[in-house]
């Protein structure tokens, strides 16, 4: 069953309507994941062209409908609206030279490499995947252009010893109908109830080290279920556990290595077959077109 992406977000609401009498506005992803698993978006063929993954600079302007997201590096990542809002995930403190204060910047405690203490008070809002030991947070930031919320997960404590539960988010961000996950530094699969509280995601950042967070064949698990259109991998430390990556999602995925550090991403533009989009990361410059690193 096969239908236009209005008559889905009618849909959403009519499936969230007892939600709308309190102060968040329901997620459609969830919505959609629930209420309606056989139904699929119909995507218009862009005018133009085939549809591609754009590599852009962050400093371009972006066309209607349209995401960006810059690998910056590690687990980090900008977020980028038409309307010109900006989002970092797992933020550190630092993004690279470019004189860019995010308006969002998510964090997860599990190592320095994916949070600060000392984030910029610049920053309108800093979200931290964590709350009181054992308890979690629950954040629901909506911006209007942008929603934003989180999944409480467990992970290791320091040194590996013991379980901080609920001490991971996976942050999903609603924006131009697209439904944008980070699963942080995942340390188990999720369950039933974390899957149907993530939703559908069109698009998911994950970690395939394999050691430090999931092991390879569980995080391919986990991404065989959430059947996303684009998976970008972060958080590895050499080749070698890229490419076991790779060959293990062959199977049901295409695999893209173009390169860049970037792409532009619209509900028209996700592609036909499941896909991971390999990024290099590079730090966020003033000059885009000057060299970067990772």
């Amino acid at each position: 069953m096969r239908l236009q992406p209005a008559f889905l977000a009618c849909l959403a609401i009519g499936a969230a309507a007892p939600a709308l009498a309190q102060d968040r506005r329901p997620s459609h992803c969830i919505a959609i994941a629930d209420a309606a698993p056989g139904i699929e978006y119909i995507r218009t063929a862009a005018l133009d062209g085939p549809e591609t993954l754009v590599n852009a600079a962050w400093t371009d302007p972006l066309p209607d409908y349209t995401v960006r997201l810059s690998y910056i590096s590690h687990a980090s990542f900008l977020l980028q609206t038409r309307g010109g809002l900006t989002a970092v995930t797992d933020y550190t403190g630092f993004i690279g030279t470019a004189p860019l204060i995010p308006d969002v910047v998510t964090m997860n405690h599990a190592h320095s490499s994916h949070w600060t203490a000392s984030p910029d008070p610049a920053i309108p809002h800093v979200l931290e995947g964590w709350g009181v030991y054992g308890e979690g947070i629950d954040h629901h930031l909506d911006l209007g252009e942008m929603m934003i919320r989180n999944v409480s997960t467990d992970i290791r404590s320091p040194y590996g010893e013991g379980v901080e539960e609920s001490g991971n988010s996976v942050f999903v961000f609603e924006v131009e109908g697209l439904c944008i996950g980070h699963l942080g530094h995942l340390h188990h699969i999720p369950n039933d109830e974390q899957f149907a509280a993530i939703g559908r995601l069109d698009v998911v950042m994950a970690p395939v080290d394999g050691g430090m967070t999931l092991p390879l064949p569980e995080m391919m698990a986990t991404l065989k279920r959430l059947k996303s259109s684009i998976v970008i991998p972060m958080h590895w430390f050499s080749r070698y556990s890229l490419e076991a990556f790779l060959v293990g999602m062959r199977d049901e995925f295409a695999i893209d290595v173009s390169g860049g550090s970037s792409i532009e991403v619209s509900l028209r533009t996700l592609p036909d077959r499941p896909t991971i989009k390999v990024l290099a990361p590079a730090w966020l410059r003033a000059d885009p077109g000057g060299p970067v690193g990772d």
